[in-house]
């Protein structure tokens, strides 16, 4: 059952992002309460697609790391308000007694594909948006996030040197936008998952007749993104014999976005994407594993196109 539909702000969400064994997540009930749901009925769609969510993906807090999550979140005056504010949610949404389900990520990148119609799509925009902002902020920005909240704590309690601290902050921000990618080349660090994916996607993006994707280790998350290109756009993908893709998969694929053919190959190492014929993509990860590691793509030049297509 489907509760009234909030639309909540990109602030309202980040305060319900919280750290766990050094991963970024979100919880089942509060994520229910974002696209609508009882959070009982929430989890039984999850379960329904069971096979989507490994364990990288989703998983139970133990009480430990629940209550950890009591503790860290806002300041030390809030704590006790805040602890009773979430134990009231997980104890009286649906008369639950156990500990909530955390999303990473990658989880709820691939709960956006569980959930269907145009109110999952909407708030799952204002998801992707919200983390694309939020990216200063994940991990490999741990000491720099500390520091900030260190500078904004001083503030609070003395409210002098606003100035010089306002100098700080600017200048760690800078910093971090050393992680901008750039149009033509960039490199992904660890955990930028959605940035890697949002990227990936505007190449996809881009197609208008054609897209030739080399990638020896192509599974089913691979034609999630491949599901964002535009009606009419033909797929081809060259990837190893022993891919997990199936049959059944592509026959799925194609009765909705046709059409894909899938093609083996055992001759190619790295991984290429081909847009209309003229447009080369030389991505250092393999496409299912976008943000788990540090991983480099490039614009390559057009003129190596029919080389690589010779010999794949």
């Amino acid at each position: 059952m489907k509760n009234e539909i909030a639309i909540h702000n990109s602030e309202w969400i980040k305060d319900k992002i919280y750290t766990v064994c050094g991963e970024q997540v979100m919880l089942d009930f509060e994520l229910a309460e974002i696209y609508g749901y009882e959070t009982k009925a929430f989890n039984q769609q999850v379960k329904n697609n069971i096979e989507r969510f490994d364990e990288d993906f989703r998983f139970q807090l133990t009480v430990e790391e629940f209550n950890e999550i009591l503790r860290c979140k806002n300041s030390a005056s809030n704590e006790i308000l805040r602890s009773k504010n979430l134990t009231s949610k997980t104890e009286n949404r649906g008369g639950r007694r156990y500990m909530p389900y955390a999303f990473t990520e990658q989880g709820i990148y691939m709960l956006m594909t569980v959930l269907k119609g145009e109110l999952a799509v909407a708030q799952s925009k204002i998801l992707i948006r919200m983390f694309k902002e939020m990216k200063h902020f994940l991990q490999n920005n741990a000491n720099i996030f500390a520091e900030i909240n260190t500078i904004k704590q001083n503030l609070l309690e003395t409210n002098v040197h606003q100035k010089e601290a306002d100098k700080r902050i600017d200048e760690l921000f800078t910093l971090m936008d050393k992680y901008n990618v750039e149009e033509k080349q960039g490199i992904f660090f660890q955990g930028q998952i959605f940035d890697a994916y949002a990227k990936f996607e505007s190449f996809i993006a881009q197609a208008k007749k054609e897209i030739i994707l080399i990638d020896g280790y192509v599974d089913l998350s691979v034609l999630e993104r491949l599901s964002k290109k535009q009606s009419g756009v033909n797929v081809t993908i060259y990837t190893d014999p022993k891919t997990k893709l199936t049959a059944q998969d592509i026959q799925k694929f194609n009765a909705q976005y046709p059409t894909m053919s899938v093609k083996h190959t055992t001759k190619m190492h790295d991984r290429f994407l081909i847009v209309d014929g003229k447009t080369l993509y030389h991505i250092g990860a393999s496409l299912k594993d976008l943000g788990k590691k540090c991983f480099a793509f490039e614009l390559l030049e057009p003129s190596l196109i029919p080389a690589i297509l010779q010999n794949v």
